[in-house]
């Protein structure tokens, strides 16, 4: 009977099937997501929409079945397109595919190293400030294509420049000015995008916002058959793939190179592990493994750089919407660059019947949804430093790079790590009627600070009774504790006293250990 049992069980266990039954929905939604966003963030980045779908195919399936975080869903990131574009503004669209690879093979490297958990020693404030700045970069470039205009360079010239946009978006230059045409477009694509998240029925938020509006400005532009530039892809995908050369190749070995592909390592594989402890937090199933995560996105990254298409990162918003959906395993992933595949392939000519106003304005939309004012607010909790680290990044995002930017922010987080670790208030209080000292002790209590601590117990009345509080302190190392123990001690053979306020810093360990800061406002709409 055992055997007959064994021999007639389905192969595949229904839990399995129950899975594969819920992922196949899931992948949908996830796709309808994807679409919109891989050729919108081409654009942005300076590229051709078949770029950014290609990505999206190779991240679905590769990165799909490799990957560490199963219901992560990697593509192109709103996070990468100013960095891409200045990359392609300096070096060309020929020579990316090269600068994506290294990012692509550091990658690997790292996560065989078993580097995954580092990427995500990045302080919040920096994390926070480098998606404002990409926001405020994206808001500015993305308005002049919004208005069928194209940018003006640099992030602070962009700004500069909306004024000029917005006149261009609202009055026919000439008789043959189609601007205002292409932001009656863009404008009716946020519309539609903000109505459809706040008033449209749940029933019908089965279709995502983004995909919504584009539908829509796609059934304007072709019905009222409005003279504005739609996208341009090839009949055949295979046309948009450009395998770099091995002149090009060569280029990888020059300092140049290296250095650009070490800075979108570094801000890919921090956005897509940061997105996959996002990730984790929305499910109960398995948890990341985040080394894997990083070498899936290496060679993900890899395959992108030698068909010369964009980078990729675990992306939080196609994650979150796969989980919504019902998505259960990585199955769903896989499928949806399936679809992405099928449609680029066999349809085309619908895609040459989307506006670049609206995918431009899709872009406006999550620029400013990137500029999170709330993280000012809770960043503000844990001090003026985090929000002076956070303001540092923005600035030098806009007015530098995003590289500058988020080494500047990193940099003020060490300095302010030392600066903590090395800063120590003493305030001494003597009360003489009651023959008792009161020390308040504020900041980090370490060996560094010692000579401090035993100077001014040097100066404490030798008969003293000296009370030493302690819950403005965040830190005293064994070095402090030893110190006061032997001064207690020849302390009280002068007829003095210690007493120590051990509960006010224990309560307060317990109260931070409950406290953790957050990442509020990863990116939730940038990609």
């Amino acid at each position: 009977m055992t055997t007959q049992a064994t021999l007639t069980a389905s192969p595949v266990s229904p839990g399995f099937l129950e899975s594969i039954k819920r992922d196949i929905p899931a992948s949908v939604v996830v796709f309808l997501v994807a679409l919109p966003l891989c050729m919108g963030i081409s654009i942005a980045s300076g590229m051709p929409p078949a770029t950014g779908i290609i990505t999206g195919i190779v991240a679905g399936i590769v990165v799909g079945i490799l990957g560490g975080s199963p219901l992560s869903v990697s593509g192109p990131a709103a996070g990468l397109s100013v960095m891409v574009y200045e990359i392609v503004q300096k070096v060309g669209p020929q020579s990316l595919g090269v600068i994506v690879l290294i990012a692509g093979g550091i990658q690997i490297l790292a996560g065989l190293l078993k580097f995954g958990q580092w990427f995500r020693a990045v302080s919040p404030a920096v994390i926070q400030g480098m998606l404002a700045g990409i926001g405020v970069l994206i808001f500015a470039s993305q308005f002049h294509v919004m208005v069928d205009d194209s940018p003006k360079g640099g992030g602070i010239a962009n700004l500069i420049s909306i004024p000029e946009a917005i006149y261009k978006g609202m009055t026919p230059l000439t008789d043959t000015s189609t601007h205002h045409f292409a932001a009656m477009v863009g404008l009716c694509t946020i519309l539609v995008i903000m109505l459809w998240q706040s008033v449209i029925p749940k029933s019908l938020k089965v279709v995502p916002a983004p995909l919504a509006a584009i539908v829509l400005a796609t059934l304007v532009v072709v019905l009222w058959k409005l003279p504005i530039n739609r996208v341009t892809v090839p009949d055949n995908m295979m046309d948009a793939v450009t395998v770099p050369t091995w002149d090009r190749l060569k280029q990888a070995l020059t300092g140049e190179m290296m250095l650009a592909g070490l800075a979108l390592a570094f801000v890919a594989s921090a956005e897509t592990l940061l997105c996959a402890v996002a990730v984790d937090k929305m499910h109960t199933g398995a948890r990341t493994q985040f080394d894997r995560e990083l070498t899936a996105q290496g060679i993900g990254n890899s395959l992108c750089g030698l068909l010369g298409a964009l980078p990729m990162t675990s992306v939080i918003v196609r994650s979150s919407a796969n989980i919504q959906a019902g998505g259960k395993s990585r199955a769903s992933s896989i499928m949806h660059g399936v679809w992405l595949l099928i449609f680029a392939v066999a349809l085309p000519f619908v895609l040459r019947q989307i506006p670049t106003a609206g995918l431009a304005a899709i872009l406006v939309f999550t620029g400013i949804k990137l500029m999170n004012i709330k993280a000012i607010k809770d960043l503000a909790k844990y001090g003026r430093g985090e929000v002076l680290i956070y303001t540092a990044t923005v600035v030098m995002i806009v007015v530098s790079n995003l590289l500058t930017g988020v080494l500047v922010g990193v940099g003020l987080s060490i300095a302010k790590l030392l600066y903590t670790f090395s800063h120590l208030n003493i305030n001494v209080d003597d009360q003489f009627g009651d023959n008792r000292t009161i020390m308040h002790l504020r900041g980090t209590a370490t060996f560094i600070r010692l000579p401090k601590l035993a100077a001014a117990l040097e100066t404490i009345r030798p008969n003293t009774e000296l009370h030493i509080r302690m819950e403005r302190l965040d830190y005293i190392d064994h070095a402090c504790l030893d110190l006061l123990m032997n001064w207690e001690k020849q302390h009280e053979s002068t007829g003095g006293r210690l007493v120590i306020d051990w509960d006010h810093l224990t309560a307060k360990f317990h109260r931070e250990e409950n406290e953790e800061p957050s990442l509020a406002g990863l990116p939730e709409t940038a990609s």
